[in-house]
């Protein structure tokens, strides 16, 4: 973001938005002895409507998530405020703080530029780094060194000068480079890499002996989407990656490595695998619907936040809708996924899952499908989970509605009727209501339409049908869950909703060879609609 804002004087193709965070004068009166969150609360009535001018948001105890998922976006930091702080003019206090993200990094040693003014040895070293088996050009750092650290690399180096450049293209330093065979490692830290791959603000940490040069590969692995092909990614399954887009597109990874599910050992980069590959499967599922990610950077051991908001950070490739939040008071950009680049970006962001809306873009007030979610509780068996969609498809036939079912992919199942988008949430959740209630009829001991946990009680089967309403959203078909075994949420024949099954059976090591056998048993939900008046009247006969 500061490199785009340097540049801007150049170059004013990419848009710009003033974000205002707090508010020290109202009406020509000072509010500066009122607590931060109160001085937020006036500016955010006081700031004009404006796609230029935004209100500087907050993230309120959720500190460390939020650190997390800076370092994912390899953001430069956040500042961390006390809510109930004053406003103290020319003076830094504890009250505010600025957390930087510290990006640490291996790179090689290509060459150093001679000394200037009173400094000896040399003025600082140039740094590469191999990506696809190219050693390419970072940057050059002069910062770090103690006296003792210069005369020291600077003897190392010594036996090491070439008269030729490791790089295979002129590299741009403003000052005469002395080239060394680019055999040592060393250790450094920087904010952020710019645009162009250089890393900004780069302090030397040190020599590492231990390590081969040839294994510095740096932690940002790029794929280039150019001409229908991408480039290969070097992830753990070593997988090319392909799809039919045209035009370039570039979907930063990091920390594919990072494990995800430590019983499993599973990755970051498995997850970004299952989703290249599952998704022309999962993509019709996703297309034109505003996404909420649930972001669990650290792996499915953190409970993880939902991110609604596509924000800033995001490529300006990444199609995004403005809706109005209710319950968060404010309009929200809301991501939408119509493309395997932006389907990789969420997944590297640590969404885990894919939880999409039921309308899409063009009829938001009219959903796609009905949805009755079955939630059990902690002490009830899948059998009774398996019963009560039985007892729910029962119902449903003598409606005359299809229905089709899925694993949640964690502890429930999922049924959805087609609707074809013709009814409003309104009438969706009413007729989901009245399933509901026929089923819990039906089901007296162990199921119950009370969504609280305390009031329904821990033997309770809840029958979810207010997952029909504008705005929510459960994890669409395909999508991986942050659960034990890697679970994804899966179609199924309704002869398999029987005794003997449980999600746990299908994780993203399965999924795959099981579309390839059956096809996708899910696609009847985008079809044409059920009759619902006349499904109404069926049941009250």
């Amino acid at each position: 973001a500061f490199q785009l804002l340097q540049q801007y004087a150049d170059d004013k193709s990419k848009p710009i938005c003033y974000y205002v965070f707090d508010c020290l004068f109202i009406d020509g009166k000072s509010i500066e002895d009122m607590p931060l969150m109160e001085r937020k609360a006036l500016l955010k009535e006081a700031l004009p409507k404006s796609s230029y001018i935004k209100y500087c948001d907050h993230v309120a105890g959720k500190g460390k998530e939020f650190f997390e998922a800076i370092k994912e976006m390899k953001m430069e930091g956040m500042i961390a405020k006390r809510a109930d702080s004053i406003y103290a003019e020319n003076s830094r206090s504890g009250d505010w703080l600025k957390v930087k993200n510290i990006i640490m990094e291996e790179a090689v040693i290509a060459g150093y530029t001679e000394a200037r003014g009173g400094r000896k040895h040399f003025g600082a070293l140039v740094l590469g780094i191999y990506q696809r088996g190219r050693f390419t050009y970072i940057g050059h750092t002069g910062t770090g060194f103690s006296d003792k650290a210069l005369n020291d690399v600077y003897d190392i180096m010594q036996p090491l000068k070439t008269t030729q450049s490791p790089f295979d293209v002129k590299i741009a330093v403003n000052a005469l480079v002395t080239w060394v065979k680019p055999v040592l490692v060393c250790n450094l830290k920087y904010s952020e890499i710019t645009a162009d791959g250089h890393r900004r603000h780069p302090v030397f940490l040190g020599l590492r002996n231990d390590k081969a040069a040839a294994e510095v590969k740096g932690e940002v692995k790029d794929t280039e989407i150019t001409g229908g092909q991408e480039e290969p990614v070097p992830l753990k399954s070593k997988k090319n990656m392909e799809t039919e887009l045209t035009g370039k597109k570039k979907v930063a990874f990091t920390h594919t490595d990072k494990i995800f599910w430590p019983e499993e050992g599973y990755t970051k980069g498995d997850v970004i695998d299952y989703y290249n590959a599952v998704f022309p499967h999962i993509i019709k599922y996703l297309k034109d619907r505003p996404e909420s990610l649930l972001r669990t950077p650290n792996g499915i051991t953190d409970k993880g936040f939902f991110h609604k908001d596509a924000g800033l950070a995001a490529p300006e490739w990444v199609k995004s809708l403005p809706l109005y939040s209710e319950s968060a008071d404010k309009e929200i950009n809301y991501i939408i996924c119509n493309d395997k680049p932006t389907l990789l970006y969420m997944a590297n962001l640590g969404c885990i899952e894919m939880n999409p809306w039921n309308s899409r873009i063009k009829n938001l007030d009219k959903p796609d499908y009905l949805v009755m979610d079955i939630d059990p509780s902690e002490e009830n068996t899948f059998e009774q989970v398996i019963e009560t969609a039985q007892v729910i498809k029962a119902i449903l036939d003598k409606a005359g509605a299809v229905a089709y079912p899925k694993t949640s992919g964690a502890t429930g199942i999922h049924i959805y009727v087609p609707l074809g988008a013709k009814y409003s949430y309104d009438q969706c959740k009413e007729f989901a209501h009245m399933i509901a209630i026929l089923c819990q009829q039906e089901l007296p001991g162990f199921t119950s339409l009370e969504r609280s946990l305390s009031k329904r009680g821990k033997n309770n089967i809840y029958i979810d049908f207010l997952q029909n309403r504008k705005g929510q959203t459960l994890s669409c078909a395909y999508s991986v869950r942050p659960k034990p075994g890697a679970t994804v949420s899966t179609p199924l024949y309704w002869e398999e909703v029987k005794k003997g099954l449980h999600p746990s059976q299908f994780t993203i090591k399965n999924v795959l060879k099981r579309i390839e056998k059956e096809g996708d048993l899910f696609s009847g939900v985008l079809e044409k609609g059920i009759d619902m008046m006349k499904c109404i009247h069926n049941l009250e006969k």
